[in-house]
């Protein structure tokens, strides 16, 4: 029996396993975060790599934001979630370390920050820490192939 070669998805320098992935249109996919900054953090991306917002067709901008709506209530919802952030951060002084576009979407609860507005930071910090040097954060440490994979599974389930 033939073994399934294992697909990657481009992301700025990174690539993405399918394993990760648990959306996906012709133009973008959404996947688990290798070191969310909360428990449920998941990323929209173009499948063509595109450095900065402005540079995305408006083909491009819908698909990635019709993506973000479809699958952010149901996140929500499955995570028992009271509220979601969004963010772009779009250029290096954004905070945008891999220069690929792509949305943050983090489900919310009461008292996951102290500020809610920390997760910005977070976010920022989270992004930075991942392009210096993975080894460094010492409170978010690296998720394993088999979790991000166990993850978006449970995701692919929600939306079939």
């Amino acid at each position: 029996m033939a073994m399934e070669k294992e697909l990657f998805y481009a992301f700025g320098p990174h690539k993405i396993s399918s394993n990760d992935v648990f959306y996906t249109t012709h133009l973008s996919f959404a996947f688990v975060n290798l070191r969310p900054v909360l428990p449920v953090h998941v990323l929209v991306c173009p499948k063509r790599e595109v450095k900065r917002f402005a540079d995305l067709t408006i083909d491009e901008t819908n698909d990635l934001w019709t993506i973000a709506h479809k699958i952010s209530a149901p996140l929500q919802t499955y995570h028992k979630a009271s509220s979601l952030t969004f963010t772009i951060q779009d250029g290096p002084q954004a905070g945008q370390s891999v220069a690929h576009v792509h949305i943050h979407i983090v489900p919310r609860k009461v008292g996951d920050y102290e500020r809610n507005d920390d997760i910005y930071d977070a976010i920022d910090d989270n992004d930075k820490k991942l392009k210096q040097n993975m080894d460094l954060d010492i409170e978010r440490k690296d998720r394993s192939p088999e979790e991000r994979a166990q993850e978006a599974e449970e995701y692919r389930k929600i939306f079939l």
